[in-house]
């Protein structure tokens, strides 16, 4: 892979500087490794293992007294949830390249890499393989590394994430005045060019994402969406998903919110709104654009509720909030907007609206009043990424530093009922 340098900033960082000549400089920053996965070696690499500790978190999904947590490209962490108060992870579903998943009835679908793979999950302790639709991910990205599958070579071209940190010695004058101190942490980025791409149920039934999925499910459909697509797999036959449409959507898709009858697709220009009253052959109605962001949207009644961010892969993006009305869906009005430190994910249970600001935590607001939202609470100490609030009062929020519950009872005053964290490794 020929290789080039990518230098952006991650995030704002620090600087420690003695009361003499000598500063001591700490910054941190993404290092890209290239690797090569056999297709063989990823499909033999499935099976079902112990309970491991959260390392690298990613989405989240819940489904009855079970929740299902991402490691990063590693598979997914089976959590007992019974009791929220007490969550415990029994078993680890090992499925290489894994980053999202959906449950209906007993049966887990989730992405390996470029395959897409169905698994029952009837028990939790030995879950096993029932079927498997090859090779109709062509592409995919983790934390900002591409993955891309080869098919002359039968191998996905990925790229390891580590996080690295340096100290060193400068003299204080030109620590303060030069590029070095600039107080900033920066992602130096070793890594490739954007890859190519090589030669009727009971919804009751099915589980619930939070608003980062690239899953989601609908009548007897499974929909997925990549970079710049949404494809349709058939899961009549539960236990043998089929690839069925593939709909091309434009380039810097991000995630799908299903709602009722309705698909609500964020890229990084917009929200894409979807008809899905025919299943087989969803019918785009309308598009709300904005300005250049990562873009996750999350949906109730005749209002959606979009956070835009800036970042690495974000370009120049806005962090804020909008409001939209979509009473009229072929006709997205914007109504306010609302500025947001660095918001990630978002859920809604009217008319409170929890949105994850990344490094700089949770927050609660109050969006009975459209152009009056509120905010209720801020809960700093945390790296929120994404939330599910449930039907119960409980809220599910996945960070980088593990996986928190809250009693939201009183959306004023959330109340935590437990932390599974992160264990930290280093490098």
């Amino acid at each position: 892979m020929k290789k080039t340098l990518l230098l952006s900033i991650l995030s704002v960082g620090f600087l420690q500087w003695s009361c003499t000549d000598q500063c001591t400089e700490t910054r941190k920053y993404k290092r890209f490794t290239a690797v090569t996965v056999s297709l063989a070696e990823m499909r033999m690499g499935v099976r079902t293992e112990t309970a491991r500790d959260l390392i690298s978190p990613g989405k989240i999904y819940t489904k009855g007294s079970y929740l299902f947590i991402n490691e990063l490209k590693e598979g997914l962490h089976v959590v007992d949830n019974s009791n929220p108060s007490a969550p415990k992870i029994i078993s680890f579903i090992k499925i290489p390249g894994n980053g999202d998943m959906a449950v209906r009835g007993n049966i887990l679908y989730a992405d390996s890499y470029s395959d897409l793979v169905a698994f029952d999950i009837s028990n939790p302790l030995d879950v096993k393989e029932v079927g498997r639709e090859k090779e109709v991910f062509p592409t995919g990205q983790f934390d900002g590394a591409w993955w891309s599958l080869n098919k002359s070579t039968g191998a996905i071209n990925d790229q390891r994430v580590d996080i690295v940190t340096e100290s060193r010695k400068v003299n204080c004058e030109d620590a303060n005045a030069g590029f070095w101190g600039r107080n900033v942490v920066f992602d130096m980025a070793f890594q490739s060019a954007s890859p190519s791409s090589g030669s009727s149920a009971n919804p009751s039934a099915q589980g619930q994402a939070g608003s980062m999925a690239r899953f989601a499910l609908y009548d007897r459909y499974l929909y997925t969406v990549g970079q710049n697509d949404m494809q349709l797999f058939d899961i009549s036959v539960p236990q043998k998903p089929a690839f069925s449409t593939k709909i091309n959507l434009g380039w810097g898709i991000e995630t799908i919110f299903p709602y009722r009858d309705k698909l609500f697709i964020g890229s990084t220009t917009g929200m894409f709104i979807f008809d899905n009253s025919n299943p087989e052959k969803p019918e785009q109605l309308s598009q709300f654009q904005h300005a250049m962001s990562c873009d996750p949207v999350a949906v109730t009644d005749n209002r959606a509720y979009v956070t835009l961010r800036s970042g690495t892969t974000c370009n120049r993006g806005l962090n804020q909030l909008d409001v939209v009305d979509i009473t009229d869906l072929r006709n997205p009005q914007l109504l306010k907007s609302y500025p947001m430190q660095n918001p990630h994910g978002l859920g809604v249970d009217y008319p409170n609206v929890y949105v994850c600001e990344g490094i700089h935590g949770l927050k609660t607001l109050n969006a009975a009043n459209d152009f009056d939202v509120k905010q209720l609470q801020h809960l700093t100490g945390m790296d929120a990424y994404d939330v599910i609030p449930l039907s119960n009062k409980t809220l599910l929020m996945i960070g980088k530093d593990g996986l928190y519950q809250f009693d939201v009872s009183n959306p004023s005053n959330l109340r935590q009922l437990s932390k599974i964290p992160v264990k930290r490794v280093e490098i």
